[in-house]
């Protein structure tokens, strides 16, 4: 039987962003703080400017709540709402991002390049991950079902439901309104 995780974003603590542009909650640094493979984290971004770079690592994006957002990615402009697929980015490219109204929260999953096939995508109720995976999550942004194995699990709203060690058994979502799959597999 895998082995849950489970992090609640309102336990996480606020970090402001070094250009003042927002606060990001570290969900989850795997397999452990400064030397992650992996991170997870919500981003709350009050006002328009460049996003960091992270030299090395591939970058999905997604919005949680707000207006939206306009990134300008390399390979051109890109508008994102709370409706949209995630979108994946090299970190090294830094986008200017702007805000198409308001303040929003965003879902980050970080992946550094050669550790593995790293994706993010909106989970719909009846998808599911399947198949050995180094790593597996599901981020809830409103209450959710998930069956694993031979259990539910009842999500709150901004948790973070993930294992290390889920092996090949099906993670399947019942319900959720909101809410992504993020897997790290060989490449």
């Amino acid at each position: 039987m895998s082995t849950l995780h489970r992090v609640h974003l309102a336990d996480c603590p606020a970090t402001p962003w070094r250009n003042g542009g927002g606060i990001t909650r570290q969900l989850l640094a795997w397999p452990h703080g400064d030397d992650w493979r992996l991170r997870v984290s919500v981003a709350e971004i009050a006002r328009s400017g460049d996003f960091s770079p992270f030299p090395g690592v591939r970058r999905w994006f997604a919005v949680l709540d707000g207006e939206g957002v306009a990134l300008a990615l390399p390979r051109g402009p890109v508008t994102l709402t709370p409706h949209d697929e995630p979108v994946a980015f090299e970190g090294e490219d830094a986008p200017p991002c702007r805000l198409l109204g308001g303040t929003t929260h965003d879902l980050n999953f970080m992946a550094r390049r050669g550790e593995g096939l790293a994706r993010m995508r909106r989970a719909h109720g009846g998808s599911s991950v399947q198949g050995d995976r180094s790593f597996r999550a599901l981020f809830a942004a409103a209450p959710a079902l998930v069956d694993i194995e031979d259990r539910t699990e009842a999500l709150a709203a901004g948790t973070l439901l993930w294992s290390d060690d889920a092996g090949a058994a099906a993670w399947t979502l019942r319900t959720a309104p909101h809410a992504f799959w993020l897997t790290l597999e060989a490449e």
